[in-house]
């Protein structure tokens, strides 16, 4: 930093500090132009009375969350704007066709009795457009432009086509006029809008193209336009020439094409989307090297309020899902007072309505209310997602509606507290498929309104990139302002489409909304609905907050149909049914060995256990117990057991992916070479009365893996196993922990007597 001090003729002490170098500007601009005082000085400075003197000008009749982001890009740079328009309706057509004549009326109200010759105006749309560099830059780039006006350019004529060879030629860059923006001197501006006489609903566009063909007009206005886009960049047509530049500390769209860094970025027609992506990073939201700065602001502490927002929880159930009942445990551990919460509940699927019966039996005295609609009644989905935000949305007292598929895995207890703090009309949290890229959200639309990967899509889902984005579709698990539902989106049946599915259709439908205002009092008869971009939606992924289950190849004609699912969803698989303390064993833990070259270890959960025992009683072909078993080749068993062998219940292919991803790790530490592929797996029931014990032998493996299925003293008296060479034996066997011994030679054992209940043990013999 240094300061210079300059005196002259009309000018005493002023005191100017060095901008850097990305705001370099022309000292000139500033000053006075007569004889005795002109002073040309090209050094990268600006006074600041040049400064003083820009005024940024925009309308908005009502505050969007895109007038919102403008106006946060304007606070950052320091700009100093005037809103016109505030709390009128808004008469200046539906931006989908020829209009904007409001904004031109007051913009000509305003500056009526403005003055000052070097008053430069700044004129831009707030709601799709944003800053990103500093009105020293933009100044810069003005006084360069070499005239007086400085129109927004594109690359498309519109409204009218015919007009196209009126217009000027130029050597490079656009060459037709956007409405979008302009920056001028007051007295030209004021020349610029002289003539208008419009009605609101006329199109400024159109006004100012006429202005700009017409080479008298032109010429007395000193007007020509931004071609190359250093000062404003239009999307419209250039989205393939507009790429995020990461600087240091700060973000800037690039121009491609021309090489440029404009100052001001306007999403026109229909490239809002994109703006909404560069507004991600633009001019400083997420950087490389701040990460995201500003997800700490304008939150909602929970803590400053005296009671927390009521919430409706819509829960839909479509199709066959796995784990549907750790689903419900879940909710019911979500950190939320229940007493402010309802629920909302469709079920389609006749094979869930156990799973909700419970659930409701268990815990629905402890929510507000809840409304249950089961498959029998047949209700469309569409019509019950739109059910369940007019439920919502009716309700006064409804602060947010909280949407919650039945495939989201929701691991974070606070969720629903932390979506609420965020303070936003719509976010949802990132969830993923375990292990893909698979997510609640899109990062960007193909031209027919389809999924497209965004250049950060990737970074976003794996978590390099973390922060608050502004996206175009989010699904599965989403929270809603109740008085969004009551305002902008009150007349909107959210889900409805004619070509779309209802997550697809609820996005569309807030990323272009209708809003139709009243012609009287009653209401009873509407003026022209405007069309106009709408609420802005988000999804986080600040934190971690759970996964996408997978619903594909589901099966349901078993009794426990989840064990099924260690290929779809192994991740749940194993929450649900390995043992949580399985990982030490890895590390060293809790491996015991109570006889010779005879390792104990926990492997499988409770549940895991009670599913196994359950589905085979449930499958109810026991074998005999006889030695002829036409199951195995030969069909004769020298040690015969009462046992259902997994191949049986549809279960061999489970069974070795269970050994291969959970069993083999822990055989590698012990018999290192040897590759667990099984031979045969069944379980096995001990009874008093059907087959209490089991006599000497050798087992038919290399090794052997004994499952522990229930609890001794509790589920059985007696049982264990006996290895008769060393004289030990194995009298408590422990409910989901697996002996792991060799087969052949040495390990000669028996299964000592069952005396009273039912004893139950999953064996495998592996062979190398």
């Amino acid at each position: 930093m240094f300061q210079l001090v300059l005196s002259f003729n009309d000018y005493t002490n002023w005191t100017v500090e060095h901008y850097p170098t990305h705001r370099e500007l022309l000292f000139h601009s500033c000053l006075k132009h007569t004889a005795d005082t002109f002073l040309q000085v090209s050094i990268p400075i600006l006074p600041f009375c040049v400064v003083d003197k820009l005024l940024v000008v925009t309308v908005a009749t009502k505050e969007t969350d895109g007038f919102r982001r403008f106006m946060r890009s304007a606070k950052h740079f320091n700009y100093s704007v005037k809103v016109l328009g505030r709390g009128e309706k808004w008469s200046g057509g539906d931006m989908s066709a020829p209009g904007g004549g409001q904004k031109v009326r007051l913009l000509k109200q305003f500056l009526g009795e403005m003055s000052g010759d070097e008053r430069v105006i700044l004129f831009t749309d707030s709601y799709d457009a944003l800053f990103a560099s500093g009105s020293g830059e933009l100044l810069k780039k003005f006084s360069q432009a070499g005239h007086r006006l400085l129109f927004s350019s594109e690359t498309l004529l519109w409204p009218h086509r015919l007009l196209e060879d009126k217009h000027p030629h130029v050597s490079q860059g656009n060459r037709f006029l956007s409405s979008g923006g302009f920056i001028g001197y007051l007295p030209n501006v004021k020349r610029l809008l002289a003539d208008w006489s419009g009605a609101d609903s006329d199109s400024d566009q159109l006004y100012f193209t006429k202005l700009y063909i017409n080479p008298d007009k032109r010429k007395s206005i000193n007007m020509t336009l931004d071609s190359r886009c250093r000062v404003f960049q239009t999307l419209h047509g250039a989205l393939d020439d507009v790429v995020l530049k990461f600087e240091e500390g700060r973000v800037r769209a690039r121009n491609v094409l021309y090489d440029t860094l404009p100052v001001i970025v306007h999403g026109n027609g229909p490239t809002k989307l994109q703006l909404n992506y560069l507004g991600n990073y633009i001019p400083n939201t997420w950087t490389f090297e701040t990460g995201c700065t500003v997800c700490g602001q304008d939150l909602l502490p929970l803590s400053s309020l005296q009671e927390l927002p009521s919430v409706l929880v819509a829960i839909f159930i479509q199709q066959p899902t796995p784990f549907v009942s750790v689903f419900f445990e879940r909710l019911v551990k979500l950190e939320y007072p229940k007493d402010r919460l309802q629920l909302y509940i469709h079920n389609q699927e006749p094979h869930h309505e156990s799973h909700v019966s419970s659930f409701l039996k268990e815990h629905g005295d402890l929510y507000q209310k809840i409304t249950s609609v089961g498959p029998e009644e047949e209700l469309d989905i569409t019509v019950s997602r739109n059910t369940a935000i007019d439920l919502c949305r009716q309700n006064k007292d409804c602060d947010y509606f909280f949407n919650l598929d039945i495939e989201v895995v929701l691991k974070n207890k606070d969720t629903l507290k932390i979506l609420i703090e965020q303070n936003l009309p719509i976010v949802a949290p990132m969830i993923t498929r375990a292990g893909r890229l698979w997510s609640n959200f899109w990062g960007a639309l193909s031209a027919e309104g389809y999924y497209a990967r965004s250049e950060d899509y990737v970074d976003i889902v794996q978590g390099r990139r973390q922060g608050v984005w502004n996206v175009p579709y989010v699904s599965s698990v989403y929270l809603m302002r109740g008085s969004l539902l009551r305002s902008e989106l009150q007349d909107i049946a959210l889900y409805n489409s004619q070509s779309l599915d209802p997550d697809m259709a609820l996005c569309d439908n807030i990323r272009l909304s209708v809003w139709c205002d009243c012609l009287n009092s009653e209401c009873k008869v509407f003026e022209m609905c405007f069309v106009f971009q709408g609420v802005f939606m988000y999804v986080t992924n600040l934190q971690m907050f759970g996964r996408i289950l997978s619903t594909e190849n589901i099966q349901t004609q078993h009794l426990h149909n989840d064990l099924w699912q260690i290929f779809q969803n192994p991740l749940d698989w194993e929450e649900r049914y390995i043992h949580p303390n399985y990982s030490r064993i890895l590390k060293g833990q809790l491996m015991e060995t109570p006889c010779p070259d005879v390792y104990w270890f926990p492997i499988f959960s409770d549940t895991a256990c009670d599913h196994l025992v359950e589905e085979m009683e449930h499958f109810g072909k026991w074998s005999g117990g006889g030695n002829k078993d036409n199951r195995i080749q030969g069909g004769y068993e020298n040690v015969p057991t009462v046992d259902i062998h997994m191949k049986q219940v549809g279960y061999e292919r489970e069974w070795h992916k269970f050994l291969l991803d959970y069993v083999a790790p822990v055989t590698e530490k012990m018999y290192p070479g040897y590759y667990t592929q099984f031979e045969l797996a069944f379980v096995v029931r001990y009874k008093p009365d059907e087959q209490p014990s089991l006599r000497p032998h050798h087992d038919a493996s290399t090794f052997t893996i004994n499952l522990a299925l229930n609890h001794v003293d509790i589920d059985f008296q007696g049982g264990g196993c006996n290895f008769i060479r060393y004289d030990c034996a194995i009298t408590s066997p422990r409910k989901g922990w697996a002996l792991m011994h060799p087969g052949r030679l040495t390990h000669y054992h028996e299964g000592l007597p069952t005396t009273a209940g039912v004893r139950y043990i999953a064996v495998t013999f592996v062979d190398p």
